[in-house]
């Protein structure tokens, strides 16, 4: 990787092609062959922006580590990342960066030809204008670009509709936005006929569109609500999957209930909720659940879409928090798991930790103990598993039928005891 400073208050970093995961990206260096013929679209060429704000120095998450979950999401939307552009500031402002930062992120579309700019953080209406007007590419947020995955990965019609509601919902301050210049002038020429009416004639249309998602899916949870009563008349207790986002729950979904759900190494590659019935040592039976993953700085708009998907972990019995422990930022991920069940209002819901990827923890050289991850002070405690390898798997179902009852467990694993969280 090269790197090269630009400013003191920010920075610049070419990033070489990644040929891994890059649509149209083929041999050494992710080039064609001159007499090839691609038959995909090629990969959009990416710039990642990222600011931190003095106010949030000492925060969880810090820059570096936030951009880098930004790459992997915009290399899971289909991008080629070529760039990233950083900055230092008291507070954002009209067009998200200093005037001399727009200026050389501007400049460095003739050396990088790039096509989109990624920003960290959600943009308002009047920032997006902005930078589309100085950059001239197309600029998305950290929002949008999830948005984008997620209507990329929905596939059952609950997922859909849930999906089209949130980028209704996120168009529509931004609809309004794209016609705001002819708001501004306050009456006269240009402030009459077509302007007023068609962006009133699009809220209106995206507003009509809106409450129709939302009657869908209402009519939606009323079916799942059904269908959760029957569980409850049929006796049979529920455990759902809950974790960040890549932390392996399809993975163990599929252990523990040997299953073939979609379980790939990338953000969200499961979105629609799966159950089936897993059989438990003692000879009874529960349903697990997987789940949507969350994920750092979740579009409130995703969130309260998904309620109704989310309504599955209400009604859990058992939440079953996957992490993935080979994380350098393990500690942050379940602190925003936690913060997320907090917000929506199962933050009492009992939770069995299950700390996963152990054989990436095995594998990792000690000489690079930044690679290691830190759980020290987090005071976190459960079971240590390798969901592909199938190591311990037997452990979490027995503690999945001792939480069930009320019970704590405590198992020898090997050498070394295993204690499974209060």
């Amino acid at each position: 990787m090269k790197a090269s400073a630009v400013s003191r208050r920010g920075s610049f970093r070419t990033l070489r092609p990644r040929a891994r995961g890059v649509e149209g990206a083929s041999g050494e260096g992710g080039n064609i062959p001159e007499r090839s013929h691609p038959t995909h679209r090629a990969a959009e060429r990416a710039v990642l922006v990222g600011v931190t704000l003095k106010r949030q120095r000492g925060a969880r998450w810090d820059l570096d580590d936030s951009l880098a979950e930004l790459e992997q999401l915009a290399v899971s939307a289909g991008a080629q990342v070529v760039g990233q552009v950083t900055q230092s500031l008291d507070r954002t402002t009209h067009s998200y960066l200093g005037k001399g930062k727009v200026a050389e992120l501007a400049e460095l579309g003739e050396s990088l030809d790039y096509t989109l700019a990624v920003f960290n953080d959600e943009l308002t209406p009047t920032q997006q204008r902005n930078l589309e007007d100085a950059l001239q590419v197309k600029v998305l947020d950290r929002s949008a670009l999830i948005l984008d995955i997620f209507a990329h990965r929905a596939r059952t019609r609950e997922g859909v509709l849930q999906v089209e509601l949130a980028q209704h919902e996120y168009l529509l301050p931004r609809l309004a936005g794209q016609w705001s210049h002819l708001e501004r002038l306050g009456g006269g020429i240009g402030t009459r006929g077509p302007g007023e009416t068609q962006i009133e004639t699009d809220r209106r249309l995206v507003r009509g569109r809106v409450s129709r998602l939302k009657r869908e899916l209402e009519a939606v949870r009323r079916h799942r609500t059904l269908h959760r009563g029957r569980r409850i008349t049929a006796g049979m207790p529920v455990v759902s999957l809950v974790g960040y986002t890549n932390a392996g729950k399809s993975t163990l979904f599929n252990a523990l209930v040997r299953a073939s759900v979609a379980a790939e190494d990338r953000p969200f590659s499961t979105l629609d909720p799966i159950t089936r019935r897993v059989a438990l040592p003692g000879g009874g039976a529960a349903l697990l659940t997987d789940t949507v993953g969350f994920i750092h700085k979740l579009p409130h708009a995703l969130v309260a879409a998904f309620r109704a998907t989310l309504e599955e972990l209400s009604e859990a019995d058992l939440l079953v928090h996957v992490v993935d422990i080979s994380h350098r930022n393990a500690a942050e991920q379940i602190q925003t798991v936690e913060d997320t069940l907090g917000d929506l209002g199962l933050a009492e819901k009992p939770r069995l930790l299950v700390l996963n990827k152990l054989d990436l923890v095995v594998a990792v050289d000690p000489d690079e103990p930044s690679s290691r991850p830190s759980l020290e002070g987090l005071g976190v405690e459960g079971i240590m598993v390798s969901a592909g390898q199938g190591w311990g798997l037997d452990l979490v179902l027995q503690a999945i039928e001792e939480r069930l009852g009320g019970g704590l467990v405590r198992a020898q694993a090997g050498q070394s005891e295993v204690f499974f969280i209060e």
